[in-house]
C-alpha cells in the first residue's frame, strides 16, 4: 500500500486511505498482491492500515503536528483472522492461508483459557522477539445469586494516582487504597539497572557499523528480555490492582463507578521529569483495565471531571493548598483526611459529562481497607 500510494502521489492523485477503497484496489490487483497471505489477513492489514491514517489525520486536525502518517515499511505486522477462517485442535491452531499454498500450522504453549466456541478472532503477532497468539473470545457477563447483583443505584467514586493506582470511596463509608509504591519501585529499579548494564557494557558495545552481526544481534536480544520482563511485571500489578478494585466493589454491590479521567495532565508542559512520571503512570493502561474488569462483572463505568477533587475542602468547599504527604489538612475549617479517597469521595458525587462542582454531601470513608499490587 505504501507503494501504490507513493505512485499515485507522483501522479497528483489523492493517497488510498479509507478500507473499502483499499479493499476495492486488493480486489483489483488480483492474487499474490500479498504473498501467501488469504483475503481475510489481508483485509485485516488494510483495516490496520486505514485505522493508523485517520488516528495520525484526527490528531493532526486536533493540533497534534508530530503526528506522522504511516510511511514506513514494518517487517512484522499483526494479522488478524475472524471466526470461520481458521480452526483450533487442541494445542494447534490451523490458519488458512492464500489458494494453492499450504495452510499454516500454529503450535501454542499451551491450552486456551475458553471453549473454543466462544473464540471469536485470533491475531498473530510479534513482541519481543516472540510470536504470540491473540486470541479475542466472546464472555458472557458474571450471573448473580439474587439479592447479590451489582446495584445499579450505588455508586463508588475512583480517583486514579501514582502512588495509589486506584483509591476508591463506597456510598456507606467503605474505602478502598490499592498501593502503587511497588510499581514505581520496579520502574525506578528497571531505569537503575539498565543504566549500570549499558555501561559495564559500553566498551565492547556494538558500534553503529556493526548492526546485523552476531555481538549486535546478542545486545538487542538481551536488552529485549529485560524490558519484556519489566513490562511484563507492571502489567501483572495493574491486573492486580484493578481486581482489586473489581472483586471491592462486588462484595459492597457497586453497580456504577465514577472515576475520575486525569488525561488533561497529559497536555502541561512541565518538564522531562513530568514526561518520565506520566509516561510510567500509564493511566490509559489503568482505564483500559479497570474498565475490562468492571464491563465482565457487569458493573458500569463512567469518566468524570476530577478537577479540583484532591485541592478542595468536603467539609467547607474551599481551596486547599497541595499537601506535601498523603494528608490534606484545612486550614478554614480543621477539616483532616486522606486526599485520595477524599478525591474519591467528590468524584463519586459528579455526574458524567458535567463541570467540576460537587452539587451534593460526600460520603466520606471511615472504614479503608489497604491493599497492594505487585510485588517487589
Amino acid at each position: 500500500m505504501l507503494e501504490i500510494n507513493a505512485w499515485r502521489r507522483r501522479r497528483g492523485d489523492v493517497p488510498l486511505t479509507g478500507y473499502q477503497e483499499l479493499c476495492r484496489e486488493l480486489a483489483a490487483s488480483g492474487p499474490g498482491t500479498f504473498a501467501e497471505l488469504d483475503s481475510v489477513g489481508a483485509r485485516s492489514v488494510l483495516r490496520r492500515f486505514s485505522d493508523a491514517w485517520f488516528a495520525a489525520a484526527k490528531r493532526r486536525k486536533d493540533g497534534d503536528l508530530s503526528a506522522g502518517f504511516p510511511r514506513r515499511r514494518r517487517g512484522l505486522v499483526p494479522v488478524r483472522w475472524y471466526h470461520g477462517t481458521f480452526t483450533l485442535d487442541g494445542r494447534r491452531v490451523r490458519i488458512s492461508t492464500a489458494r494453492g499454498t499450504t495452510p499454516l500450522w500454529v503450535r501454542l504453549a499451551r491450552d486456551l483459557p475458553y471453549p473454543l466456541e466462544q473464540v471469536r478472532s485470533i491475531t498473530l503477532l510479534c513482541e519481543g522477539g516472540r510470536l504470540f497468539l491473540d486470541v479475542t473470545a466472546e464472555v458472557s457477563v458474571v450471573v448473580y445469586p439474587a439479592g447479590e447483583e451489582p446495584d445499579p443505584g450505588r455508586v463508588a467514586g475512583v480517583d486514579l494516582g501514582i502512588i495509589h493506582p486506584y483509591a476508591v470511596a463506597g456510598p456507606d463509608g467503605d474505602g478502598l487504597l490499592v498501593s502503587g509504591r511497588a510499581i514505581r519501585a520496579e520502574h525506578r529499579m528497571h531505569l537503575t539497572d539498565t543504566k549500570a548494564r549499558r555501561r559495564a557494557v559500553a566498551r565492547r558495545a556494538p558500534k553503529p557499523g556493526q548492526k546485523g552481526s552476531r555481538r549486535w544481534r546478542q545486545y538487542r536480544r538481551r536488552a529485549r528480555l529485560v524490558e519484556g520482563r519489566h513490562r511484563r511485571r507492571v502489567r501483572q500489578a495493574q491486573h492486580e490492582a484493578a481486581r482489586t478494585v473489581v472483586s471491592w466493589a462486588i462484595r459492597q454491590r457497586v453497580g456504577v463507578l465514577h472515576v475520575g479521567d486525569p488525561r488533561g495532565v497529559l497536555n502541561i508542559a512541565a518538564g522531562r521529569r513530568h514526561n518520565l512520571r506520566l509516561r510510567q503512570w500509564q493511566i490509559g493502561r489503568l482505564l483500559q483495565v479497570l474498565t475490562d474488569k468492571a464491563t465482565l462483572a457487569g458493573i458500569t463505568v463512567w469518566l468524570v471531571n476530577e478537577r479540583g477533587t484532591s485541592s478542595t475542602c468536603p467539609t467547607c468547599h474551599q481551596r486547599v493548598p497541595k499537601p506535601r504527604g498523603r494528608t490534606l489538612s484545612c486550614p478554614h475549617c480543621q477539616f483532616s483526611g486522606h486526599r485520595d479517597l477524599v478525591a474519591a469521595a467528590s468524584i463519586a458525587t459528579r455526574t458524567p459529562g458535567g463541570g467540576p462542582t460537587t452539587p451534593t454531601a460526600l460520603v466520606l470513608p471511615e472504614v479503608v481497607t489497604h491493599r497492594r499490587a505487585g510485588r517487589h
